[in-house]
This record gives C-alpha cells, sequence and structure tokens, in this order.
C-alpha cells in the first residue's frame, strides 16, 4: 500500500534538517537515510555521498524504456532554513495535517516535491512501469547555504552522476497562480521557471583614517562607505527585458485582457493582480545593503568600515551592471565576491518547457502556463554548468487566496493536501512520457 503523499511530506517534516549556513546545522543525514530506503524499495539502487560528515546526498537512476533518449535529471534539496518555535502557532517541525494542510518547515520548500517525486516512483514499482527515457533522482544538501556540501560540490567532483542529462526539472514554478480578469472570470497561470537572476553578493570595504571621535577627520571610512551605499541604494536601475520576462508580461496581459505599454513596464504589471509578484523583481537588476560593520568604541572612528549588498544580476547584463557599481561606488571603496553565481537561462520554445505544460492542462485543463524569470536562486546555478537546461517547475495545486510565495521561509509555512495531490499526478504524467 502506498503512503498518502501528504502522510509522506508530514513525516519528512518531522527531520529537522535546519541549514544555519557557514557550514552549521543539523544536517542531511537521517532525512537522506529515509530517501535511500524509499528509493531502494521501489527498485533503486541510492548512493548516498558527503563532503562533510551528515552533510548527506542521495542519488539514484531510473532506466528508461528507451536508453538512446537524453536524460533528464530531478533536482531537489534536503535542508530547510531556521524556523523559531515561538512565532509558529504550531511545532515547525510537527509535521501536523490538519484543516486541509501539511504544516511544517519544507512545506512548500522542498519537501512536498521529495514526497511527490518519492510517491510517483512508489506507484511506478507497484504498477511496474518505467518512464521513456532515463531519469536521475537526486536529493541534494546545502541548498539553502552556498551549495558546497550539495549541488555546486557533486557537479565538481561527481559529474559523472549526471551523464547524459540534457534537462532538468527543480523547485519554484508549476503551481497554480489564480488572478482575476478585468471581468471578474478567474483564470489559472501556472508559471514554468525558464531562467533566474544570479546572485553577486558583494563585500564593499572602505578604508580612512583611524582616530579619536571628537576630532575633525575629513579620511572617516564611515562616511565613505554611508555615502557610497547611499548612491547605490538611491540608484534606479533600467528596465530590462529578458526573453522569460517578455514572454511572461505578453502571455499574463493576454490572459487577463490587460494592454501592454512597453514604454510603462511598471505600469502594466501593476494590473497582473497577484501575478505581479511573479515579475516585478525580475524586469531589473537590485542592489540591496544588507550587512553593515564598522567600529568597537562610540568615541573611536574607525579605519575601516565595511557592508555587504545583495546584487541580483538579470541574463545578459553581468559586465555594464558591474561597471556602474563602481561607478556610483566611487574612489575609496573596494569591491569583492562573496558570491558570484551567473544568471540561467534555458529554452522557452522548448519539447521540454511543452511537456510540462501539457502535463499540467491533462490535470487542469483550464491552465494557462507561462514561463517567468526567478528572482532568487536555486541549484539551477550549479547543475547549468554542466549545460543541463534547467526549469522550475514543482507543481501544486494552489486555491485563491493562499499566499504561496509568502510561505516558503515564512511563519506558518503549509501547503494543501489536495495540491500535494494534484503535484503528483502532474509529476507521474510528465516524468512517465
Amino acid at each position: 500500500m502506498i503512503e498518502p503523499v501528504e502522510r509522506l511530506c508530514a513525516r519528512m517534516i518531522r527531520f529537522d534538517t535546519t541549514n544555519r549556513g557557514h557550514g552549521q546545522g543539523r544536517g542531511e543525514r537521517d532525512l537522506a537515510e529515509l530517501v535511500a530506503d524509499l528509493l531502494t524499495d521501489a527498485g533503486l539502487k541510492p548512493v548516498l555521498l558527503e563532503r562533510a560528515a551528515r552533510r548527506t546526498n542521495v542519488v539514484a537512476r531510473v532506466s528508461g524504456q528507451r536508453p538512446d533518449l537524453p536524460a533528464l535529471l530531478v533536482q531537489m534539496h534536503l535542508d530547510v532554513v531556521p524556523a523559531d518555535p515561538d512565532e509558529w502557532s504550531v511545532d515547525p517541525f510537527g509535521g501536523e495535517i490538519r484543516d486541509g494542510f501539511v504544516w511544517g518547515r519544507g512545506a512548500v520548500d522542498m519537501k512536498d516535491m521529495c514526497a511527490s517525486v518519492l510517491t510517483v516512483l512508489a506507484r511506478w514499482a507497484e504498477q511496474g512501469r518505467a518512464p521513456l527515457r532515463d531519469i536521475v533522482f537526486a536529493f541534494v544538501a546545502d541548498e539553502e547555504d552556498t551549495g558546497c556540501y550539495g549541488a555546486h560540490w557533486l557537479v565538481k567532483d561527481h559529474p559523472e552522476l549526471f551523464e547524459g542529462c540534457v534537462a532538468a526539472i527543480g523547485e519554484s514554478g508549476g503551481y497554480t497562480v489564480p488572478v482575476r480578469r478585468a471581468d471578474g472570470t478567474l483564470a489559472h497561470l501556472y508559471p514554468v521557471g525558464t531562467a533566474e537572476r544570479g546572485t553577486a553578493h558583494l563585500l564593499l570595504t572602505a578604508t580612512g583614517k583611524a582616530g579619536h571621535g571628537s576630532r575633525r577627520n575629513d579620511d572617516n571610512a564611515v562616511v565613505k562607505l554611508v555615502d557610497a551605499l547611499h548612491r547605490l541604494s538611491a540608484h534606479q536601475w533600467p528596465v530590462v527585458l529578458t526573453p522569460a520576462v517578455r514572454a511572461f508580461i505578453e502571455q499574463t496581459a493576454a490572459t487577463l485582457d490587460v494592454p501592454v505599454d512597453w514604454d510603462d513596464v511598471d505600469g502594466t504589471i501593476a494590473r497582473f493582480g497577484p501575478a505581479v509578484k511573479l515579475v516585478e523583481n525580475t524586469v531589473r537588476n537590485s542592489t540591496r545593503p544588507t550587512v553593515l560593520s564598522a567600529g568597537y568604541k562610540v568615541n573611536v572612528v574607525p579605519g575601516v568600515a565595511q557592508a555587504q549588498v545583495d546584487t541580483r544580476v538579470l541574463p545578459g547584463t553581468e559586465e555594464w551592471m558591474l561597471s556602474d557599481i563602481d561607478n556610483l561606488l566611487g574612489p575609496g571603496i573596494r569591491r569583492e565576491f562573496i558570491a558570484n553565481q551567473p544568471p540561467v537561462q534555458s529554452a522557452i520554445d522548448s519539447p521540454w518547457f511543452d511537456a510540462m505544460a501539457d502535463a499540467i492542462r491533462a490535470n487542469d485543463p483550464s491552465a494557462v502556463v507561462v514561463p517567468y524569470c526567478m528572482g532568487g536562486g536555486t541549484d539551477a546555478k550549479a547543475f547549468s554548468k554542466l549545460g543541463i537546461e534547467c526549469y522550475g517547475f514543482a507543481p501544486l495545486m494552489l486555491p485563491e487566496g493562499f499566499d504561496y510565495r509568502s510561505m516558503a521561509h515564512g511563519v506558518d509555512e503549509r501547503v494543501p493536501v489536495e495540491g500535494l495531490r494534484f503535484g503528483v499526478e502532474v509529476l507521474d504524467g510528465f516524468l512517465s512520457r
């Protein structure tokens, strides 16, 4: 008897795989062992790999009926961000099922997809089915930090595991975005991630003359840094319409009967209702100061002041954006990369995208499947280094009024039971065919 997907999701949530960054956390080992057991029960031969103790990755390959066809990668992660129990109305690692939802940290990022994929594999084993092509399933560690214990390490040290894979699916896409047209009728948008902005985390350092706080100092590192950050944060980055963003705007506008004014992109997308959240952060690059560090005593002018800036870069804009950043910072500010992962961009006009759209429409005939660019980052940045075209496709059916995007990393994270069941059917259809 196959375990219902909602119960498996709840069971996976009960494993605390918190990743606090900088190599700190409980590790993914215990959950990885459960995943490996379930894969074994489904007739697969999983391998467990660790760069460091308890930072565990699980990879397994299913042989397809047509080994001559290009292989597909399904990539997911086992770790989650921290959760403060005092902020939650339930135990974030209790894995409760109530009110039609599965509650807990990771319910929408990504233990839901892990549970759905494992349910599909259990179904195939019970029914004696096999997919058309080879599929590699990767349940990885450390996605919520740098990926140096997970996807980026696997790509660097174990690329042979992904031999033959030309496309991949992962998080952030394939879920329902219910929106109302001007006439009040409901439309079901399903965004599929075909691109994501690059992640360029910057460290800015200003140096100056240290001295007593009561004395004149025209070479104050703090003042230099603050002035540079003000120029950077006040800068309005120009609209850049990448293929994914342009296609999203065109297709969403057509669905909602919204006229498109390419001279006023902000005004156009403002009329998209809940769907505006899918595009408002990807029509531009962004530079947001997040961490400041300077000084140790109020009456001492420090000789060094530093800031960290979360910079997100659209495909094709990296070179001129960094040049503009340097001009805005001005002299006396040193810029370094803390992390620099380039943007990802995959084909929209593709049989892979078409197959995802077909699988969704087979289960929701009213679906309008649109490409979109993710504002943040995923492990697609690692797997794309192998030449794999990466898509955000973790299907879920979501009700109107459910703020799904705020659930990831949020308080009282939860996912609808019926949404999970829908996701199993969509994934089964897509992965089978």
